[in-house]
């Protein structure tokens, strides 16, 4: 649900594991980077340096002659945020974003939970149209009627539009995170609609999501389901990461496209998993393994991973 993604990194810090992390997600999902270099009051400050690392993670920055918007900031002295905002306006301007504020409202679940004396809640962010309060709703498997919309003070305000996040009270249940909420006509067919939602779901868990993976690829591709292959590799050293993703690279294919997401040296962790989740990848280890904790993970999100020890092996099988 991201348009633009507002990436900050502390100028005395430079990128930490969890940025690149964060830069991995931003670029599976294809979405727009504006970094915020934040702490440039400080005299241990050394932007050169966080643009340098930036550079060398494929977002050039503007002033180097890339394309990546680098804005300085200190959120303590509050300077350059206005300068941020201008960016992000114009990007959005660049990017067309518009949505209309008019007709039946849709909008997208990103926190769940119950709370005491207001039942199931969920935060939502509104794409379309307009919420407010006493309309009937689907989100889901879960239905209901707005008793109450919390903006992000606190207030309880009468109507919530396109960009607004908002605290809707008055669900059947806990919605999912990502669950899209649509504005019904009325309570009944909301209703309706949530018990054959509830009735999927169960035929659903009979039938597993299809996770990608090697062998059902060339399946996928035959009924236009998918052209692309994206991989995670996870190598014991840079240098064999190296040379898989040299030989990977050089595997030509009409059909399907190569698509490297992560590589870097280690076991398999829990944010390879969960990226892999996101992406709809395949987790690929050369001489490592997966880590205890994210054992349970990988089989909770079906996510398919290749363990391999012989570097022509794990090429001649990607290459099938």
């Amino acid at each position: 649900i991201t348009d633009i993604v507002v990436l900050v990194v502390a100028a005395d810090d430079g990128l930490m594991p969890t940025t690149f992390e964060a830069i991995d997600h931003c670029k599976a999902a294809g979405v727009t980077i504006i970094i915020a270099i934040n702490k440039v009051d400080l005299d241990r400050a050394d932007v050169n340096k966080v643009k340098g690392q930036l550079q060398e993670n494929g977002l050039a920055p503007e002033d180097w002659g890339g394309e990546t918007i680098c804005v300085e900031v200190s959120a303590k002295e509050g300077t350059g945020l206005d300068d941020l905002f201008e960016m992000i306006h114009l990007q959005s301007e660049v990017l067309e974003l518009k949505a209309n504020d008019d007709g039946p409202a849709r909008g997208t679940v990103i926190e769940a939970r119950t709370e005491a004396g207001k039942g199931p809640t969920a935060t939502v962010i509104i794409q379309s149209g307009t919420l407010s309060a006493g309309d009937a709703f689907i989100c889901g498997s879960q239905y209901g009627k707005v008793k109450a919309l919390i903006n992000d003070l606190g207030e309880r305000i009468p109507s919530a539009g396109p960009s607004v996040p908002v605290e809707v009270v008055g669900y059947s249940g806990v919605p999912n995170v990502g669950d899209e909420l649509i504005e019904m006509e009325n309570e009944r067919k909301a209703k309706k609609l949530s018990e054959e939602r509830h009735d999927q779901k169960r035929q659903d868990k009979l039938q597993p999501q299809q996770k990608s993976a090697l062998e059902t690829l060339f399946a996928n591709i035959e009924q236009g389901r998918k052209n692309t292959l994206k991989l995670i590799i996870k190598a014991d050293v840079q240098g064999s990461l190296q040379a898989i993703e040299k030989s990977l690279m050089e595997i030509e294919s009409d059909k399907i496209s190569l698509e490297i997401l992560r590589q870097n040296a280690g076991p398999i962790s829990e944010a390879d998993v969960l990226l892999a989740s996101a992406s709809d990848a395949i987790l690929i280890g050369f001489n490592t393994k997966v880590e205890a904790k994210a054992q349970p993970i990988v089989k909770r999100e079906g996510v398919q991973v290749k363990l391999f020890s012989i570097i022509y092996e794990l090429i001649d099988q990607v290459k099938e």
